[in-house]
């Protein structure tokens, strides 16, 4: 499962998606760090299925914020992203998708 969060922004949608089991984790490698216990928030909405989730990652979301494997894998899946454009840090995966105009 994976929680999705859609954010307000004066630019357009902001969305916030992560692997269920990464949340509440802080994750660090070196001075690199995913801190997804202080901002739990941000990420925690509904709790989807993978299928439900890439419903929700449409092409006019401003800005993405995703995190873990399941997540990333659709957001490469739906033509957002690459493989190479992953980041790591230890063994979790993320992305941050901006839309410029």
């Amino acid at each position: 499962m994976i929680y999705v969060k859609k954010h307000s922004s004066d630019h357009g949608t902001v969305i916030a998606m992560c692997d269920e089991e990464l949340l509440g984790r802080l994750i660090e490698e070196g001075k690199r760090v995913i801190d997804l216990k202080t901002h739990a928030n941000f990420y925690k909405g509904s709790l989807l299925t993978e299928e439900e989730a890439a419903k929700e990652l449409e092409p006019d979301i401003y800005s993405a914020n995703i995190v873990g494997k399941r997540a990333v894998k659709i957001a490469i899946q739906k033509g957002l992203a690459t493989k190479e454009q992953v980041m790591r840090i230890k063994d979790v995966e993320m992305l941050q998708i901006f839309s410029i105009f």
